[in-house]
């Protein structure tokens, strides 16, 4: 038998975790079964080089309306959509294509309609907020697969729901991931005016937009000060600077004093390298449905302290592989954060639990044996198929 053509469309030009994401699935793609087709909006830029970079071959999509992330679709916008429906359509039906594997909300805008027109299966990747207006009010339509990479980001149960159609599989790592800590220590080091050996380094990692919370950050290692005012303990932001959050993080640390320990070094990569460089991971993100860099920090040794929020709870075994915090805590997150930092055989006790438990738990492998089990069944079984060893909707 010939393998599946799984497309997988791509809208924009920044790299972000569903990218990261679905490169990992692709590598596990059984070639016998399946053969994957890389779509991109355009022939160059971080998302062409980040498949090049692993050897996998792209091909330029026919052209579709720019979406910016995070912006809502406009009416002349929507107009230009449904205007491709047909020549996208058109297009799928002449490459054969199975299963469209959408990964984010800007692909499926621009995807989903074609994919239903040309009779092939959707595949609806959902890794944002349950209460998407996609997820509860389209993808009970159109998506004949959904997989959330939490039980938090699956849709509620109802009669108008796409919850029976739902599985439950977790975002997928390279657990052979290992860097010298002591090398990407004395590179963090490096930028931190001021610091030296007995400095310690709690990281935040992540787009400074207001569900991850930065400003929150900025309060609890202000509250980490206070707590220890003669430890040398560094915050240390890593990310992309939205909007005009990266001001008023600035203000923030001015207004409470932490000018001189509040480190922005904005986007890096290898991101798990330079997690590998701090002491500490500090995720006080709400409503996060699965956080990247909290798994990274568990795989490279950097144990995580994280508010109990979001998918948060279902990648940490509190006290174990890593510390939860209530929701918006400054003064927790401080205390908890402080608890590790002054007992180094704990520190190290919870992040040899974490790095076995992520790296059991999110393998590449084992994420792609999950998808593929799921493209089988839409492909034989049809749209509802039983339950996968992924797990249900909740």
């Amino acid at each position: 038998m010939m393998p599946a053509t799984i497309c997988f469309p791509f809208v924009g030009e920044l790299v972000g975790g569903s990218h990261i994401s679905a490169l990992g699935l692709i590598r596990g793609l059984d070639p016998q079964r399946f053969r994957p087709l890389i779509l991109l909006q355009h022939g160059e830029g971080a998302i062409a080089d980040l498949f090049a970079g692993a050897g996998l071959s792209c091909e330029v999509g026919p052209v579709t309306p720019a979406l910016e992330h995070g912006r809502p679709i406009g009416p002349a916008t929507a107009l230009r959509l449904l205007s491709s429906v047909p020549r996208l359509a058109r297009f799928l039906r002449q490459r054969g294509i199975g299963i469209v594997h959408c990964n984010d909300g800007r692909t499926l805008a621009t995807w989903a309609l074609p994919t239903k027109l040309a009779g092939a299966r959707l595949f609806w990747h959902h890794r944002g907020s349950p209460r998407a207006a996609g997820l509860r009010f389209v993808a009970p339509v159109l998506a004949d697969r959904v997989a959330t990479v939490s039980r938090f980001a699956a849709p509620e149960p109802g009669w108008y729901s796409a919850a029976s159609r739902t599985r439950i599989i977790p975002s997928p790592f390279d657990t052979q991931t290992r860097y010298d800590r002591e090398a990407s220590r004395q590179a963090v080091l490096a930028l931190l005016p001021g610091a030296g050996p007995d400095t310690r380094m709690v990281a935040f990692s992540g787009a400074l937009i207001d569900r991850k919370r930065p400003l929150l950050f900025v309060k609890a290692m202000a509250a980490l000060r206070r707590l220890a005012p003669d430890r040398d303990i560094r915050g240390v932001m890593l990310g992309e600077a939205l909007d005009d959050m990266l001001e008023r993080v600035h203000a923030l640390a001015a207004e409470r004093g932490m000018g001189d320990r509040l480190h922005f070094l904005g986007f890096q990569t290898p991101g798990a390298q330079w997690l590998a460089g701090c002491d500490l991971l500090m995720v006080p993100a709400i409503d996060e449905p699965f956080g990247r860099t909290l798994i990274e920090a568990m795989l490279v040794g950097t144990p995580v302290v994280a508010t109990a929020s979001g998918g948060n709870v279902e990648a940490i075994r509190d006290g174990v592989t890593g510390l939860l915090v209530p929701s918006e805590d400054a003064e927790g997150l401080a205390a908890a954060c402080l608890r590790l930092l002054s007992d180094p055989a704990r520190r190290t006790a919870i992040a040899d639990a974490a790095r076995a438990d992520a790296g059991e738990r999110f393998g590449e492998a084992k994420h792609a044996d999950a998808i593929m089990a799921q493209y089988q069944d839409l492909l034989v079984g049809g749209r509802m198929g039983a339950t996968a060893s992924g797990g249900e909707g909740r």
